[in-house]
């Protein structure tokens, strides 16, 4: 029968060793690393935590690795352009909430917190060049998102040749028996097995896990492309955002993030699509605010989206404070810089997906006119919502 850590996976290397050690009762050194490079953890990174905890409630050593020396320079993985340098006391700033949102998932009292600048900010440049011996540039090209920009032509700087042996080296300094990370991460990790072997170490095994699709439903979840859900995204912006991913990731989300099985999900597709996606929102919710608290968002969203009623929460601007010559409904809404231009106003306009006080809206150019205490109520699509005051 299958380990149980070994569902939800996608690539295992040193699998047959890895399930021979957990057999035996051996605690693992088990790594993962994070860069700080904003200020959120993402529902990417909860994939792996989910993991990690798992190792973790089973006995293993959780090894959670802040990369503040390696996110200085950026990793490439997935990338076609270098990443902008960060300032020391940048990363310092991310690397304090990633620890305040990580223990939000995993144990705090059973988890050894690392950060790699403990050993990188004492080796000198002669270390840095004995660490480049370890890997040929043939082999770095072997990297997929390096031999395609390699093959267009497109620069790739030496810091980021580095960066891999940078991952790597801090396997040898964890003496990390597994490390775990996206599938994105597969090269990385391989060079710390690699390293480690050529010191005569014990070479970790590597598990790679699935990359959770974004809120675009297409790419990879990520900070970079900003279609993610933080962990310190508020109650109602989890709900939210939750609500708006496709029903075919529905499914994916259940199962990596929620971890439920095969059986579970089967009997969940038997059910209204809309009532599952609600159902999901609300126990992602509930996982980082609480049960009570979810499901206040859960009735908040049903009244607001199921029943049509307006939601007591929304933003307020005053019309007297905006920064316009004309209070037509295409200038208050462009001030509110909840829309990317007004040429997207326009068109949720034209496709009749504006409304005032209930009422479509078909002129861009409408004049709100006098605006009572109560104020006015526009809604722009399915999730915005505006009380404009005077």
């Amino acid at each position: 029968m299958k380990n149980y850590f070994f569902e939800n996976t996608e690539v295992i290397i040193g699998e047959e060793e890895l399930s021979k050690n957990i057999q035996d009762g051996r605690k693992l050194n088990v790594k993962f690393g994070v860069d700080p490079t904003r200020p959120d953890l993402t529902f990417g990174h909860l994939v792996v935590f989910n993991k990690l905890r798992q190792f973790q409630d089973a006995g293993h050593t959780a090894i959670l690795l802040i990369g503040d020396y390696t996110a200085r320079i950026g990793d490439p993985s997935g990338r076609s352009d270098l990443r902008p340098e960060l300032s020391e006391s940048e990363v310092e700033k991310n690397a304090e909430t990633y620890l305040e949102q990580a223990f939000k998932i995993l144990d705090e009292d059973k988890t050894v917190v690392r950060r790699n600048s403990e050993w990188f900010s004492k080796m000198d440049f002669a270390d840095a060049l004995s660490l480049t011996r370890s890997m040929t540039v043939a082999r770095m090209l072997e990297r997929d998102d390096f031999e395609k920009r390699f093959k267009s032509n497109q620069p790739i700087s030496m810091v980021e040749f580095m960066y891999p042996l940078i991952q790597g080296y801090d396997s040898i300094v964890l003496e990390s028996d597994l490390e775990i990370g996206g599938s994105d991460q597969l090269f990385n990790m391989l060079v710390g097995r690699n390293l480690q072997k050529e010191k005569g170490m014990n070479s970790q095994a590597v598990m790679t896990l699935p990359l959770l699709v974004g809120l675009d439903g297409s790419r990879k979840m990520s900070k970079s492309y900003d279609n993610y859900i933080a962990f310190n995204d508020s109650p109602k912006d989890i709900f939210g955002k939750t609500m708006s991913i496709s029903d075919k990731v529905m499914w994916d989300y259940y199962r990596l993030l929620l971890l439920k099985e095969k059986e579970e999900i089967e009997s969940l597709k038997k059910t209204h699509p809309m009532e599952s996606k609600k159902q999901l929102a609300k126990q992602l919710t509930g996982l980082f605010y609480g049960s009570e608290q979810a499901e206040k968002e859960y009735d908040s969203f049903s009244e607001v989206f199921s029943k049509g009623k307006d939601p007591e929460d929304m933003p307020q601007f005053s019309l007297s404070s905006l920064k316009i010559d004309l209070s037509s409904l295409i200038n208050v809404l462009g001030e509110t810089k909840l829309f990317e231009s007004k040429g997207q106003i326009r068109r949720m306009i034209s496709q009749g997906g504006v409304k005032l006080d209930g009422e479509k809206v078909e002129n861009a150019d409408l004049l709100l006119g006098p605006i009572g205490e109560n104020g006015k109520i526009i809604k722009a699509g399915k999730k915005i919502f505006i009380r404009i005051v005077p």
